[in-house]
């Protein structure tokens, strides 16, 4: 087997959706994928487990968990990757990447599902494995309470990965993505935020769903970028994804309410994003100088959706 190379996109999670579960089933989820940040590692048979390039300790974590699985090496040369724990998905990313290089290398025959099952990926959203899988805007359906009963993040969750009940290519919209450098939520602090917060109030449940079905679906298909910003203001303050929000206090609320444009959070935060027609070098910048007004340098992606998902190159 000659090399293989994987390139996987980042992806915005734009909400949770059922954090009460009165219905029977938990979480759902909507997103996007992303063509900038992404994952890029070139990989090839080897004997033991090596692994060179940036970053290297998350991508080795998973291939020493998967070499000892599947009984097999692996060398992997990390080409790009990009922070963990902002809110773009790249645990889920460089999981389903490492595996797809024993997939491919080896020829298992796996499924990205199983190879999300394998990781422990998809415990409660389904949007990251999706994205890889099939790229573009995603909604899945959660989980049955008959198998996840508890309220809690992916993490810390061993269903298995929801089933995508809708899926559309992402309109040719500038995404402008920014991180300050700042981490999210994660580990024992998000448990404690599911703890917390979930049930989270059935009519919020309701409010959003009407918001997805009524106004994000349609604008998507329909190409209205107006709507589908109207859509994600709305978003930001319903639901489990207000309780994401209030963790940074006036931080992010304060970047929402300051621009006429619509500003959303992805996942847990605290990258931002705004999707826009025109001018996004100049809507980066303002947000960029929002962060740093504040004391915290931020980073900058110009990007488009990625329709497609992970791609598998051989040389």
């Amino acid at each position: 087997m000659s090399k293989v190379k994987i390139k996987t996109p980042s992806r915005i999670h734009m909400s949770l959706i059922d954090l009460n579960g009165s219905l029977g089933r938990v979480d759902g989820g909507v997103g996007f994928a992303l063509e900038e940040p992404n994952i890029k590692i070139e990989c090839e048979e080897f004997d033991d487990v090596v692994v060179e390039g940036r970053d290297v300790s998350r991508f080795r974590s998973v291939a020493m968990k998967l070499s000892q699985i599947f009984g097999k090496g692996i060398k992997i040369n990390v080409l790009s990757d990009y922070p963990s724990h902002v809110g773009l998905g790249s645990g889920t990313q460089i999981s389903l990447s490492v595996a797809s290089a024993f997939n491919e290398i080896y020829e298992l025959g796996l499924s990205v599902r199983e190879m999300a099952e394998i990781t422990g990926r998809g415990g409660t959203s389904g949007i990251g494995v999706a994205v890889f899988e099939l790229g573009g805007f995603v909604l899945d359906g959660g989980h049955s309470k008959k198998e996840k009963p508890y309220f809690m993040p992916s993490s810390f969750s061993k269903a298995k990965p929801p089933r995508v009940l809708a899926r559309y290519d992402f309109p040719d919209w500038k995404v402008v993505v920014v991180v300050p450098n700042l981490k999210g939520f994660y580990g024992k602090r998000e448990v404690n935020l599911f703890q917390k917060f979930c049930p989270i109030p059935v009519e919020d449940v309701r409010k959003l769903c009407h918001v997805i079905l009524m106004k994000l679906l349609p604008s998507l298909v329909e190409n209205d970028l107006d709507d589908f910003g109207e859509a994600v203001r709305m978003i930001q303050r319903l639901g489990f994804k207000k309780v994401e929000v209030d963790q940074y206090g006036d931080l992010i609320w304060g970047i929402m309410d300051q621009f006429d444009y619509p500003i959303g959070m992805s996942s847990t935060g605290p990258a931002v994003y705004t999707v826009i027609d025109t001018n996004a070098k100049s809507v980066g910048k303002e947000l960029e100088r929002y962060f740093e007004e504040r004391g915290f340098k931020a980073h900058t992606y110009i990007t488009r959706a990625n329709n497609i998902g992970a791609e598998i190159f051989y040389s």
